[in-house]
């Protein structure tokens, strides 16, 4: 890597509950990192989810890997064809093109700590937050 690309990037240091928020129904994402902050290298966002609500449905990436941790609560997470509840504390890596998914079936907050490989994501947010206003 050369020496300007580093320079050209900041450290980014945030206080609890900062970040460029979205809100959905059910569900609201807070955008940490992503495009000019990581070169798009990766994403960084937290996901939380009212009780009893459902994620964003079954979706895959084929050319980005996941990682969630569960920062609080016990989501359920999809993972293929398979549903698994997660208490706070679990990490769960996604390989791009397998089938995943979350939801709160708590009645309980629930939060997922998200890395998205490579980045640029949050540029979807607007038509992910758009759907769900049309879908809710």
């Amino acid at each position: 890597m050369r020496d300007d690309q580093h320079k050209a990037r900041l450290p980014v240091v945030l206080s609890p509950g900062e970040g460029r928020i979205y809100r959905m129904s059910t569900m609201r994402a807070v955008f940490k990192a992503d495009g000019e902050e990581t070169a798009n290298r990766y994403c960084v966002s937290e996901w939380w989810l009212q009780p009893g609500s459902n994620g964003p449905g079954a979706h895959s990436h084929e050319a980005n890997d996941e990682i969630f941790w569960v920062i609080e609560g016990t989501p359920s997470l999809l993972i293929g064809d398979e549903w698994i509840d997660a208490p706070t504390g679990s990490c769960i890596v996604i390989p791009a093109g397998v089938t995943h998914d979350f939801a709160n079936r708590t009645q309980a907050l629930a939060a997922l700590f998200n890395v998205f490989i490579p980045g640029d994501f949050e540029p979807k947010m607007p038509a992910i937050v758009k759907w769900f206003e049309e879908n809710s």
